[in-house]
């Protein structure tokens, strides 16, 4: 591996790409949109970091906040945004699409005087180029003057420094004005003058990737040999082209007479949803082997099977794989025609994604109660409406609670949206870890707050909230039931794969049923055994010998599964201390959710008038705070905190 700071950086389309959600529909008809982040360079930086490489984006974005999106999707794959201006006169770019059938994807490009085509040269550090071993540039950046000395500044510093110099052909007739304005479906346009301006640049170029109607422009001719041969005269560039399924041919040398004349690899056979990014993941996983000195048998078999991933998904960035599902899907292509039904992949895809991909130690403050406090308003004869109110004063006691017990980073709490929805919104989009109920509480068999149809809920969600499903269950529990309340599971866990939130399920055996050491961990063992496969769990205390067993079941099925946070269940602040004993020593135990014990008692005297809100506030950010250190000494976390990430 290189000692340089980087592996690449990319020069060109970053923006923002709204795909429509409605499969098969005009987009005239489509109802709803996702937002991805898009633009080829900005796919290939994306994608590429994905793969393991160092890569960087060398763009602008406009001082809105799409452009604030574009920068925080970079930064959360691993991509340096540090040489990415604000423009502060222009929009960052979008990308308007949707997927009529198989061949047909209606695209319409809002780039007129965009952001990233107000790249210039001044823009362009020869310094901080030097720190990368290769320089990405798409042909779109060739098509103005402007970007054009972008471009050249960047050459000439890549040039200089020694880095490999790319040049992705990238070619859409709209965008050199070739085309109709709502035309951005059409691929190929023949024009002389492009084709002659291409090739006073092909020249600078030490790797030149292309699709045959790409290098049809590049080299002047439909002929895909002959304009093979001619981009050949103009440049000893390594020229990679793409054949769709076929694969693709590599000419490291004179081009022969057929594509076998070169390094022939076969592509994969999928099924195709959506073929839009297909060419940029291609070249993301290209260049994860070219940069590594690997064949190019290899690094064609890698990007074949990127794009392959990419062209079976629901848009571009996103559905871009990494190293985990790369592999994996590389060592079963044969047997998986529809990488998007794949649960494996599917489940590899979401895990190695996640934002962030490490969370500190959970201390979470649990109010997410529902049915536990309309019964102490009951009690106490005070108005339900004070409820909301309270919850809000707990979001202020998590963050003074934190603060008191000298805990870097952000609160941990579960909330829900009946009582608590202004909490949630409150907390909303400040990094917390939030945890938010879908279940009717107390309900056994399972069922949903909202109603049955789980998914429709979910989708309203914002990405970051967590979802937590408590079920009372027990492996021995009579039939019916039992399959009853799995079914429910599967729907909730079917559901968050299409919506991509992270979820976690709190299992607790019911009190009517025996249990004993081995009772949860054989709860998790069934539910993996039906292919849930949560991110978290969340468990009662336990034995240590209970501990272990639920440790192995976890490490046994799921590499990338968070760990487990530790319920209260409303015991005293004695015995929820003592239970951290054992929860502690189990490196899968990643911290604890604790509710009632912290707040119960303040939140009775506050709804009665006896306490006010500031002294409400100091009282339960007191105990939670005192329940953070105990937890700290417990796993001696003061100077080794424990991470949850994925298992190691």
């Amino acid at each position: 591996m290189s000692d340089n700071a980087l592996d690449l950086i990319c020069l060109g389309r970053a923006a923002v790409d709204l795909y429509a959600q409605q499969i098969g529909s005009r987009l005239e008809d489509v109802s709803s949109f996702a937002k991805y982040l898009g633009g080829s360079s900005g796919n290939c930086a994306y994608g590429s970091a994905r793969l393991g490489l160092k890569s960087a984006m060398l763009t602008r974005v406009g001082n809105e906040q799409f452009g604030n999106f574009v920068v925080e999707e970079f930064q959360r794959a691993g991509v340096d945004t540090s040489h990415m201006p604000v423009d502060k006169e222009r929009f960052t770019a979008l990308a308007i699409l949707a997927i009529k059938d198989r061949d047909t994807f209606p695209l319409l490009f809002y780039r007129k005087d965009c952001a990233d085509m107000a790249i210039a040269a001044e823009d362009v550090d020869p310094d901080w180029i030097g720190t990368a071993r290769a320089l990405a540039i798409t042909g779109t950046h060739l098509s103005t003057e402007t970007t054009q000395g972008a471009c050249r500044a960047a050459l000439d510093a890549a040039k200089q420094h020694g880095l490999k110099r790319i040049l992705d052909i990238d070619y859409r007739p709209v965008l050199w004005g070739l085309a109709e304005l709502g035309d951005g479906e059409t691929r190929y346009v023949d024009d002389a003058e492009t084709t002659a301006h291409l090739q006073r640049w092909i020249g600078d170029f030490d790797l030149i990737v292309g699709t045959e109607e790409e290098f049809h422009i590049a080299g002047g001719t439909t002929d895909t040999i002959a304009a093979l041969k001619k981009v050949r005269e103009l440049s000893d560039a390594v020229l990679v082209c793409k054949l769709g399924a076929l694969g693709c041919t590599i000419f490291e040398g004179p081009v022969g007479d057929t594509v076998h004349d070169g390094v022939l690899v076969e592509g994969v056979k999928v099924e195709v949803l959506n073929v839009l990014g297909a060419g940029d993941a291609f070249i993301s996983g290209f260049l994860r082997g070219y940069l590594r000195g690997e064949s190019w048998e290899t690094c064609a078999t890698y990007a074949n099977a990127c794009g392959a991933l990419v062209v079976s998904r629901h848009g571009c960035a996103p559905a871009m794989p990494t190293e985990a599902e790369l592999f994996d899907y590389l060592a079963r292509r044969d047997d998986v025609p529809r990488p998007d039904r794949d649960d494996r992949l599917n489940d590899l895809h979401a895990k190695t994604t996640r934002h962030p991909a490490e969370w500190g130690p959970i201390y979470g403050l649990a109010f997410d109660h529902r049915l536990q406090l309309f019964d102490m308003v009951g009690e106490l004869g005070v108005d339900a409406a004070r409820l909301s109110p309270l919850k809000e004063l707990l979001v202020a006691a998590a963050e003074k609670g934190l603060d008191k017990a000298g805990v870097p980073g952000t609160p941990a709490v579960l909330c829900d949206d009946v009582i608590g929805q202004d909490a949630l919104n409150a907390m909303t989009g400040r990094g917390w870890w939030i945890g938010r109920p879908v279940e009717e509480p107390g309900s056994r068999p399972l069922r949903f707050q909202h109603g049955d149809d789980i998914g429709s809920q979910l989708i309203s969600w914002p990405a970051e909230h967590i979802i937590k499903c408590l079920v009372f269950y027990h492996p021995d529990d009579e039939i019916g039931l039992r399959l009853d309340q799995e079914d429910k599971l599967r729907q909730l866990d079917e559901a968050r794969r299409i919506t991509g939130h992270e979820l976690l399920i709190e299992v607790i055996p019911p009190k009517d049923r025996a249990a004993d050491d081995a009772t949860v961990a054989r709860s998790l063992q069934r539910f993996y055994h039906l292919g849930i496969r949560p991110d978290w769990w969340k468990l009662p205390p336990m034995s240590a010998a209970a501990w272990r067993a639920v440790r192995g079941v976890i490490e046994r099925h799921d590499d990338h599964c968070r760990g487990v946070v530790l319920l209260g269940l409303d015991a005293p602040m004695g015995d929820v201390k003592a239970g951290f004993r054992d929860a502690s020593a189990s490196e899968i135990c990643r911290g604890f959710t604790i509710g009632r014990t912290l707040f119960a008692g303040p939140a009775r005297e506050w709804l009665a008038g006896e306490l006010g809100d500031d002294a409400f506030v100091a009282a339960v950010s007191d105990n939670y705070a005192e329940l953070i250190t105990t937890w700290r000494d417990a796993v001696g976390e003061t100077d080794n905190p424990r991470s949850a990430g994925a298992m190691a």
